[in-house]
């Protein structure tokens, strides 16, 4: 076989293998389906959490009691993660505090947009830009009475054969006067992975 003829079969293979590869084809999932592609801490998770802190907060009867005749401000600090895992904690809170927003019981203030604030603020006061009667005053923001908190830890053990990782996620509700812990719950969440023996 000459040259030629060896580069054209060549040729012609490299293209038939490139249009046989498989091709990625993409598509809309539910977005509330459960996830199991790993152990890791995954959006299953997190929103099983969400829901089941948000709940226990609304429904607790102390809340109740702390909400009868009005809509507390709150402030939430990012989680904690003490887990070994990069999680995005910020998702977390966020969904939280959503779902408590909603429920119509409290009001937040958004410390992680202070910086943002200020700076809009300070724009309006010096640049001469913004109508004097449009200008936001300082020192009118409210302050919060209650800091939301919490940790998301976990355990992982592994053998040869199967893998065990234990999740366990605390929230409190501090009131930032007295200092007193006015609610707290936790959630736990174990996710195991087998080796599969496949028999012939």
């Amino acid at each position: 076989m000459n040259k030629s003829m060896m580069y054209a079969v060549v040729g012609f293979v490299a293209i038939m293998a490139t249009g046989c590869a498989n091709k990625a084809v993409v598509r809309y999932g539910d977005a509330n389906a459960v996830e199991t592609v790993d152990t890791n801490f995954g959006s299953t998770d997190l929103q099983r959490v969400a829901k089941q802190m948000a709940n226990s907060l609304v429904l607790s009867p102390v809340v109740g009691t702390l909400t009868a005749n009005s809509r507390p401000i709150i402030f939430v600090e990012r989680i904690k993660n003490k887990t070994s895992e990069h999680i995005d904690t910020e998702s977390i809170t966020d969904s939280i505090s959503t779902k408590l927003l909603q429920s119509g019981k409290f009001r937040f203030v958004d410390m992680t947009r202070v910086e943002a604030a200020r700076e809009q603020l300070e724009f309006q006061h010096g640049g001469g830009m913004v109508d004097p009667n449009t200008v936001i005053k300082f020192g009118r923001q409210i302050g919060a009475q209650y800091m939301l908190y919490g940790n998301l830890s976990s355990i992982v053990k592994s053998n040869i054969d199967k893998t065990d990782v234990y999740y366990k996620f605390t929230m409190r509700l501090m009131d930032l006067e007295s200092g007193l812990v006015e609610w707290a719950d936790e959630t736990e969440i174990r996710k195991t992975k087998s080796k599969e023996n496949i028999g012939w």
